[in-house]
């Protein structure tokens, strides 16, 4: 990891780490978590997504959350938009920035956007221009880089054609989304690497969930292979409402933790990362996946 000095971390857990959750969280959890990812050092996060509410009904109450955030000039507020009329609604909203997603895979696709690998990679570029074109930044985000869950491996070279066709409209960045967890650590530092050098100079972010427990090793792989920007979610929360089986996203207090102790800044406060997922914890009424907020402190405090 030589000249990897400093990586940003991208707080999803508003967002991703709540859209699957059966129970609704009220708007004033999510501004609560939103307040207490901030305190941790978060300053790019992703608050909701304007999507259809009878598909995802955990996100309904878009508007109202972005409405009570915080006044910061120095955090960045992203929401997730699916197509131009969510792009819309959200650019109608103080939102600073829009996150575009494709797909890497047609049947998926259908599930999440209805829409084509093709149609989500034309919708994803439309958005950024809507979002330049207003004031804001966009970014694009290729889901199911690494394994589709109807359709099974998805070709690289797929991918890395749909990241240089994203980069032709100059996005904030590129990002490459294991989105249910399939991923290892050799197939996510040729991928990362074969995009950056596909996309230069535009930054890669990778969106890594820990379904399968490979999470955490395949952030250092994006690392070592050029990722300067790493999704992550308090406690470990979330997963994908049309992927079967898709479970949480990488622990941020876990990435802080091997971040930290490789001598990699962030930025953060790893302790207020670990007591936001613990608050969050209770909020959702159960133990979250995240492994750090149930380990003992290392080193031991006094030593």
């Amino acid at each position: 990891m030589a000249g990897t000095a400093t990586i940003e971390i991208v707080e999803v857990s508003p967002r991703d780490g709540l859209q699957n959750e059966a129970a609704t969280v009220s708007t004033a959890d999510k501004l609560a978590l939103i307040d207490r990812a901030i305190a941790a050092g978060a300053r790019r996060i992703e608050v909701t997504s304007f999507v259809n509410p009878a598909r995802v009904p955990q996100l309904a109450d878009a508007d109202a959350v972005v409405a009570g955030l915080p006044e910061r000039d120095d955090v960045t507020f992203i929401a997730l938009v699916l197509n131009r009329r969510g792009a819309e609604r959200a650019l109608a909203t103080r939102i600073d920035e829009l996150g575009a997603v494709c797909v890497a895979s047609d049947t998926f696709a259908m599930r999440n956007q209805k829409q084509t690998s093709a149609e989500s990679l034309l919708a994803a570029r439309d958005t950024v221009a809507l979002a330049r074109a207003g004031g804001r930044s966009g970014q694009i985000t290729i889901a199911a880089a690494f394994g589709c869950p109807f359709e099974g491996e998805v070709p690289l070279q797929r991918v890395i054609d749909m990241a240089r066709r994203a980069a032709d409209v100059s996005p904030r960045e590129v990002a490459l989304a294991d989105t249910i967890g399939v991923a290892v650590p050799a197939q996510v530092a040729e991928a990362v690497a074969r995009v950056a050098e596909a996309v230069a100079p535009l930054p890669v972010r990778v969106h890594l969930h820990d379904t399968r427990g490979t999470g955490i090793a395949n952030v250092w792989a994006a690392i070592g292979a050029g990722a300067t920007v790493i999704d992550a979610s308090l406690g470990g929360t979330g997963g994908c409402p049309f992927a079967p089986g898709a479970s949480g996203n990488v622990a941020t207090e876990d990435v802080l933790y091997l971040l930290d102790r490789s001598g990699i800044a962030t930025g953060y406060d790893r302790g207020a990362a670990i007591e936001g997922a613990r608050w969050l914890g209770g909020v959702l009424g159960r133990d979250l996946p995240g492994k750090l907020g149930r380990a003992p402190q290392f080193p031991p405090v006094g030593a």
